[in-house]
């Protein structure tokens, strides 16, 4: 498990590499959007973030004064250094078919796959709920499925098969393929883990 240290130093290596480029490459190249020529406007999810150009500090415009997670910050200055091939595959791919994906895989589904099961694997209707605050897509698939696009040109599926007396619930998440372009297998553990989590936070109690 990372320690706080590893995210602080592979913030400042990104911020050190996405600072001695002009903010025209980064801004295409991330396909963000800006009002200005000093910040960068950042969709994650269900929230919106100001990165600010060339020190890349993070500000939630979302909830003010809420403070930006490493991971996330971390995660999104990887994404705007990827230099690999970004238009959407339409292939979908699982985890374990990302090259280099198979030294992190108990990672994701500890991060990502467990977590999943556990909360959702019996509330269908409560991933339903949650997924409609992440303008989740429904799509045919297991008992139930849905499209997120955390990111520009991320798309990612979240599947689910609810469980019963007889057998346990069981999920999967795919990727597009480009998805070896863009992040490590590291990264799209994390990713994953992002947005069931933050699926998790949105899930109606009681």
């Amino acid at each position: 498990m990372p320690r706080i240290d590893d995210y602080i130093n592979a913030k400042r290596i990104a911020v050190e590499a996405l600072s001695q480029e002009s903010f025209d490459r980064v801004l295409k190249r991330s396909g963000f959007k800006t009002a200005d020529t000093q910040s960068f406007h950042v969709p994650f999810l269900n929230r919106t973030y100001r990165v600010g150009y060339p020190t890349f500090e993070f500000e939630d415009e979302t909830d003010a004064g809420r403070e930006v997670p490493l991971q996330e910050q971390v995660l999104i200055l990887h994404f705007m250094m990827a230099r690999g091939v970004r238009p959407v595959t339409g292939h979908w791919i699982s985890y374990r078919e990302i090259p280099g994906a198979s030294f992190y895989y108990s990672a994701f589904v500890k991060r990502a796959i467990e977590p999943l099961k556990k909360v959702f694997g019996q509330n269908l209707a409560g991933l339903s709920e949650a997924a409609a605050q992440l303008n989740g897509e429904a799509i045919e698939a297991g008992d139930g499925g849905f499209e997120f696009h955390p990111l520009p040109n991320v798309p990612l599926q979240l599947i689910l098969w609810i469980g019963d007396d007889e057998f346990p619930p069981e999920a999967n998440i795919l990727f597009d393929q480009n998805i070896e372009n863009i992040f490590t297998p590291e990264d799209v553990a994390w990713l994953a883990g992002m947005v069931v989590y933050r699926l998790i936070a949105l899930c109606p109690r009681g």
